[in-house]
């Protein structure tokens, strides 16, 4: 009878099963560890406190490994502030370099419009000496301005009142003008046409746009019997008498106003 009771007693033995609890928690703390980890690669110092006082309750273990702030969240804030500072340091460099790119290219414009106007003198002082050896002075003249070099030449010497034909006594002045405009590279030159208030109608002319338009192509014409100068470099216009440089209110006023212009304009403007 006691075999039977100890094969039997052996049969109604069960396996421990108390490792079970232990293994549990070993599971909890390594997915709680794991869950830390992922957070710490972009927590900040006062999100790992508050997520490290709610492990902590929740274990309740005494002095839990979560209880002090791990180093870790510090060295990223500080490296964080680092590459912010660095980032601030960048883009100041940035800024200071753009500004000093920006005072460059200023500098550069400013050497370039010195020069341009360094140029334009020296054929001011061509065409002043050209004046001055043909005693023209009371029919020729320029200055120089920020539009460019402007020549200006009276209607009287080139065209009998009321008429847009350049006298043929006339044209050698036109042709040594143009001599004087051959420039390499060349430059964008203007010749406009200019008229007193003095209204004019005949069979020829409607108003004095058109005679100052007409006298300027013409002159601009005469002025292409050179073929050193380059036709597209050449535009024409006509004011009539709406840009006078005097009164028309007397005699000499009206003769000033009476004329032909031609602007030879800086590098800068005829690029742009």
């Amino acid at each position: 009878m006691s075999k039977k009771r100890k094969k039997k007693e052996h049969h109604e033995e069960h396996v421990d099963e108390s490792w079970l609890v232990p293994y549990a928690d070993l599971l909890t703390l390594l997915l709680a560890l794991f869950i830390v980890l992922y957070a710490m690669s972009s927590v900040d110092q006062k999100k790992f406190a508050a997520l490290a006082e709610v492990f902590n309750q929740e274990f309740q273990a005494g002095t839990g490994i979560f209880e002090y702030p791990s180093p870790t969240p510090v060295e990223v804030e500080e490296k964080s502030d680092l590459d912010e500072n660095n980032k601030t340091e960048g883009d100041a460099s940035e800024e200071q370099s753009s500004k000093n790119s920006e005072v460059s290219e200023e500098e550069l414009t400013k050497a370039q419009q010195k020069q341009d106007q360094e140029e334009l003198q020296g054929i001011q002082d061509k065409v002043n000496s050209y004046i001055e050896k043909n005693n023209l002075e009371d029919k020729l003249e320029t200055s120089l301005t920020d539009e460019g070099l402007l020549v200006s030449i009276r209607d009287n010497v080139l065209f009998a009142s009321g008429s847009a034909n350049i006298r043929d006594k006339d044209e050698h002045l036109v042709s040594e003008i143009s001599k004087l405009l051959v420039m390499d590279p060349p430059r964008s030159i203007i010749v406009s046409g200019h008229t007193d208030d003095v209204p004019i109608r005949n069979s020829e002319f409607d108003s004095n746009w058109d005679l100052s338009v007409s006298r300027a192509i013409n002159f601009m014409k005469l002025l292409m019997d050179n073929n050193k100068l380059n036709p597209s470099s050449f535009s024409a216009k006509g004011y009539g008498e709406f840009k006078p440089i005097a009164s028309n209110k007397t005699e000499e006023g009206k003769e000033k106003n009476r004329r032909v212009e031609i602007l030879i304009q800086p590098r800068t403007v005829s690029e742009d």
